[in-house]
């Protein structure tokens, strides 16, 4: 006879998944016709691949997936050969930064582009680092969504620096 207490907590882990896979597919006329990349203005440059991970639950890999793709591009636009944290304190950080975001004429100019120098680090520390080395990670949609939309305005940044 099974235990009770594994009925219970199977029981707990079925009735997630199905609300999980309720609320993505959820028929409201408001949720039915707009992704949820959409409602996070998430950058439409990312693979393909990101949004089919989304799309499976697969969170955890999309989020790490788009940080990948974070890091290649500033290593792209940079012409640098370092990856992760040592790439953006590298490309966006210094008196003379290789990557900048702005003229850096003016104290607030100088503190936003050291800001985002620890953005793009962080999002490599504490986003990406986690997930490509720690198994059986999880994560929820919306902190999923978090991730991807912080991965979003940094390319969105990284955009505009290569416009400079």
């Amino acid at each position: 006879m099974a235990d009770p207490g594994e009925f219970s907590t199977s029981f707990a882990q079925f009735e997630s998944i199905v609300r999980r896979a309720h609320e993505s597919t959820d028929a409201s006329p408001s949720q039915s016709s707009v992704h949820p990349f959409e409602m996070r203005n998430v950058h439409p440059d990312f693979p393909s691949d990101v949004r089919a991970l989304f799309d499976n639950g697969h969170y955890v890999q999309a989020a790490f997936e788009s940080f990948k793709f974070v890091d290649e591009e500033v290593q792209r636009i940079s012409g640098e050969t370092d990856y992760g944290t040592a790439l953006m304190h590298k490309v966006f950080g210094g008196q003379s930064p290789k990557l900048r975001l702005n003229p850096g004429a003016t104290q607030s100019e100088q503190s936003e582009q050291e800001g985002y120098q620890f953005l793009f680090a962080g999002g490599m520390l504490g986003i990406r680092n986690p997930r490509g080395h720690v198994s059986g990670m999880r994560d929820d949609l919306d902190l999923c969504l978090d991730h991807l939309a912080l991965a979003s305005m940094l390319l969105r940044k990284l955009e505009a620096a290569a416009l400079r």
